[in-house]
């Protein structure tokens, strides 16, 4: 014996059984009751699992707020399509053929609507998986940049030349996430081969740990790593430091700015490229040449016959 069914044997009684027209409405008054009452108890239970999971794994705020607007809308619209559809069974209205009409109907809309539902189904699983938030540097589709919106069908992505690349979700196969964890500030310092290493990197030993209590964005480091490259005409010497997500950009200048000044107030020379230009005779043309082998030819000749009249 269905719900209805079994209300209906109160329903006379609280509206009277000569009375066919009030007993209906009485019946769609409790479908309709009974469906916002399982939609508030069920989002209620479903708000305090959130808040319990939320404390435990320390997950943002943001997102999860997100994958509950998601999780109620599929709740609250699901009870309403099965109290629709106890309404209109109370209505006497077969409701097997509709549903058939309605599975027919979606099956042709799925196949028509594929990368919609791949695009759906995939931002999902990115808001549950936590993989990227507003604000985080990202690449993804081939875009690069910071992620401005993340929604259930597109996320949307600004690039550092200030474009706003909006890409569906579906299109997403694999991302990379630069917000997360400590970033690497790497930075390579170029001396010449006639300056003492050892003492150029005693002095960016000393620059390091001053620019460390400087700068609170930096982790760990930076730290001289040692010789890391042998070039034609300079030594390159390897710095690296641990920084916050998003300040690996504004470490690096400032590595680069302090090791310079450091090296030119320690008397090292940092090179750079030279041209060495050497002048001689002017080269001849190809007519000078000729003139010139003829005299000397003439010469010898004059030379010989003066010799043997002699």
């Amino acid at each position: 014996m269905g719900f209805l069914d079994r209300m209906s044997t109160y329903i006379p009684l609280l509206a009277g059984a000569s009375n066919p027209l009030l007993g209906l409405l009485v019946k769609l008054a409790v479908i309709v009751v009974g469906a916002q009452i399982l939609i508030y108890a069920v989002n209620l239970s479903l708000a305090k699992v959130i808040k319990k999971t939320t404390m435990k794994l320390g997950r943002d705020a943001r997102r999860i707020d997100n994958v509950v607007a998601i999780l109620r809308s599929v709740i609250k619209y699901t009870a309403y399509f099965v109290a629709g559809l106890m309404i209109l069974d109370a209505l006497g209205i077969d409701t097997k053929a509709l549903l058939a009409g309605a599975g027919i109907a979606g099956l042709a809309v799925g196949f028509g609507a594929q990368s919609l539902v791949k695009d759906v189904v995939t931002g999902l699983f990115l808001l549950l998986e936590d993989q990227f938030a507003v604000g985080d540097h990202v690449q993804m589709a081939g875009v690069e940049g910071i992620v401005e919106g993340v929604g259930i069908r597109v996320t949307q992505v600004r690039d550092f030349s200030g474009a706003l690349h909006t890409i569906p979700n579906g299109s997403i196969s694999t991302t990379t996430n630069w917000s997360r964890g400590n970033m690497r500030a790497m930075v390579e310092v170029s001396i010449a081969y006639e300056e003492d290493v050892n003492k150029a990197i005693a002095v960016l030993k000393e620059m390091c740990e001053a620019m460390t209590k400087d700068l609170p964005s930096i982790r760990e480091g930076p730290d001289v790593l040692g010789v890391s490259r042998l070039g034609e005409s300079d030594m390159g010497i390897l710095l690296l430091a641990k920084v916050a997500p998003g300040e690996q950009w504004a470490v690096e200048r400032e590595l680069r700015k302090r090791a310079k000044e450091a090296l030119e107030a320690a008397g090292i020379e940092v090179p750079y490229p030279r041209r060495v230009i050497m002048y001689g005779p002017k080269p001849k043309d190809k007519d000078s040449q000729i003139a010139e082998h003829l005299i000397k030819v003439k010469e010898r000749g004059e030379d010989a016959g003066a010799e043997k009249h002699v």
